[in-house]
């Protein structure tokens, strides 16, 4: 199971924003990456080399929208996944992620991978406090169906993934606590609510190792090892030392 990452820049000023004191597209593909998505695939135009520097010495690939200058989010999202196919053989879904959502944590990254893991059919979108909010984990083949939408009238990623699910693309909402996902870089980092983390896993999970034991009385001897009484070794071989 593969997981990409698309991060979405409509520009290099939105590209390059400031995020607490980095590019906003490296501090993405360094939470990208930490959260364990692969590849990491940055959107954006770059007509002087100032977003590729920007990424320069990350995981990250920059690829210009094609054919330009068709630069909607449809072409984008449809570009990005292109790519990361090209990238690494077998990615099977791509987080769909605005360049503005800058304070998404790695632990949102490794819950929706995780939670992909159960579910490789729907789009997973995650929440904080009931708002659902981004990145948004699109399978690959829901992402087959983005050559339908009309690219005539330019969408915004929300309206586009609204438009996926209204055609009968599965869709679900988790709730992971990370204020990240649903407050932008209009919100100065110091100023984000606290993150909660989910109420529950993403992934429930019922370790089996041990569930034996539980049967047991509590005084019961625990298995282990036959150990000879001290000394015994010793008297059956006599070059044996004590």
């Amino acid at each position: 199971m593969t997981v990409a990452a698309v991060i979405l820049a409509a520009s290099p000023d939105s590209a390059l924003a400031d995020a607490a004191g980095l590019p906003v597209t490296r501090r993405l593909a360094a939470a990208a990456w930490a959260g364990g998505a692969l590849p990491i695939v940055v959107v954006s135009v770059d007509p002087v080399g100032a977003v590729a520097a920007a990424l320069a010495g990350t995981s990250a690939t920059l690829a210009e929208p094609v054919p330009k200058p068709d630069d909607t989010p449809v072409a984008q999202i449809a570009r990005g996944v292109a790519v990361a196919r090209e990238i690494v053989r077998g990615v099977d879904a791509a987080l769909i992620w605005p360049a503005r959502m800058a304070w998404v944590g790695p632990e949102t990254v490794t819950s929706l991978i995780e939670a992909h893991g159960l579910d490789r059919g729907s789009m997973l979108r995650p929440a904080f406090e009931g708002e659902p909010g981004w990145p948004i984990l699109l399978p690959v083949a829901p992402a087959a169906a983005l050559d339908a939408v009309a690219r005539d009238v330019p969408r915004m990623p929300g309206e586009i993934i609204a438009e996926l699910a209204a055609g009968g693309v599965p869709s679900r909402t988790i709730e992971l606590g990370d204020p990240g996902v649903t407050h932008d870089l209009s919100v100065p980092f110091a100023s984000l609510p606290a993150y909660a983390g989910p109420p529950e896993p993403a992934v429930p999970h019922e370790h089996e190792w041990g569930a034996p034991l539980a049967d047991l009385p509590e005084d019961a001897p625990l298995a282990g090892p036959a150990l000879a009484p001290y000394g015994q070794a010793a008297a059956e071989d006599p070059d044996q030392p004590v």
